[in-house]
């Protein structure tokens, strides 16, 4: 075996000098103040056997797509989930894409042109940052959650162009939110196209979890929405919604959607079984017990040290990586499953322990 390289090899080591080198843990029977699955339902028997017995139903047993959507993969449950998907989200169109990760990069590196412009939220997901970065247009990114900074950066750059306005509905790593409202009057206003990440929103925030935009009522007024299913849906996958031209455009222009394998049929029948359940629940249960754990940090005075938020993200501000990794390995000694967010994935200085809330927890 030839020597590993030694450039690699001084990255990782300033990993281990800084705290911050990762490794994959096996999971451990804690209980779960760390996943994603705000509903519970990635271990939801009923969820599993009912996506099975759907594939039977339709005389599908196959394993695997075959193919891209655009040579042997797009079979007919690929066009009932995105009809599906239209319809709960009151949208004209939906592109399934495998992954939050690639319909970000999908729908970034391939929709602003280049002379047009992109302004960010500075907090928004890694996946988005490098859709833009893959593109062709400028772009700049605005303080978090500040719309008077937006508004002094364009003005400022007085654009002639396209202008797409970037943010998430729920942030990941604080778990806070956009005034959207007031977001999307702006870019209505101005004519600017905004792009909203639900991918924290969705099974959280409206009456039967169809996310924040929903909740709000400003679906006309998005220019594109990324929901994602592998976290309150607890299955994979994920859809960009928006216009039927936005969808024909996709398919032909975005490379992470036309050049990789599509998901296999099992993955597209739990979406649809996953939102049959979704729509049978009421997200009422779930802020619940999130209220009920804002009320418990502020009855032990510890709510200064949270950013504040209302949904299932709830993020203790601990500087440093080496004692927020001591906190959180106390925590897993006690029988508790909390994450420590570490830097580079948060700024230096902003590390933190990450609870993350679920309908299943109870208020013991």
């Amino acid at each position: 075996m030839t020597a590993f390289p030694k450039k690699l090899s001084d990255k990782l080591e300033k990993r281990k000098v800084s705290q911050s080198l990762r490794d994959l843990s096996e999971k451990k029977p804690l209980i779960d103040f760390s996943s994603n699955d705000y509903l519970g339902f990635a271990e939801n028997e009923i969820i599993f056997e009912e996506a099975h017995q759907y594939l039977l139903n339709q005389n599908i047993k196959q394993n695997g797509a075959t193919g891209s959507r655009l040579l042997s993969g797009n079979y007919p449950l690929y066009e009932e989930a995105e009809q599906l998907l239209a319809e709960v989200h009151h949208s004209e169109a939906a592109l399934i894409f495998n992954s939050g990760y690639v319909a970000n990069l999908g729908l970034l590196s391939s929709v602003p042109q280049r002379d047009d412009l992109v302004f960010y939220d500075e907090y928004i997901h890694a996946s988005l940052r490098e859709g833009i970065t893959m593109g062709k247009a400028k772009a700049y990114k605005f303080k978090h959650n500040s719309l008077a900074h937006l508004k002094t950066l364009i003005e400022r750059l007085k654009p002639n162009a396209e202008v797409y306005i970037l943010t998430e509905s729920v942030f990941s790593m604080d778990g806070d939110s956009s005034d959207l409202m007031a977001l999307s009057q702006f870019c209505n206003a101005h004519g600017y196209r905004l792009i909203i990440d639900e991918a924290h929103a969705l099974g959280v925030f409206g009456s039967h979890g169809q996310g924040l935009v929903q909740e709000l009522g400003l679906e006309e007024a998005v220019f594109a929405r990324i929901i994602t299913f592998g976290k309150a849906l607890g299955c994979h996958g994920a859809a960009i919604l928006g216009s039927a031209l936005l969808k024909q455009y996709l398919i032909n222009f975005a490379r992470p959607f036309i050049y990789t394998t599509a998901l296999p049929p099992h993955a597209i029948a739990t979406i649809i079984v996953s939102y049959k359940h979704l729509a049978s629940i009421k997200t009422e249960h779930l802020q619940k017990i999130i209220r009920f754990f804002i009320s418990e940090l502020s009855q032990l005075k510890l709510n200064a040290f949270f950013i504040e938020s209302q949904s299932p993200i709830q993020s203790c501000i601990v500087p440093g990586n080496r004692t927020v990794k001591t906190i959180s390995e106390k925590l897993h000694e006690k029988g508790f499953d909390v994450k420590a967010i570490l830097s580079p994935t948060v700024q230096e200085g902003q590390e933190r322990l990450r609870f993350c809330i679920h309908s299943f927890n109870t208020e013991k």
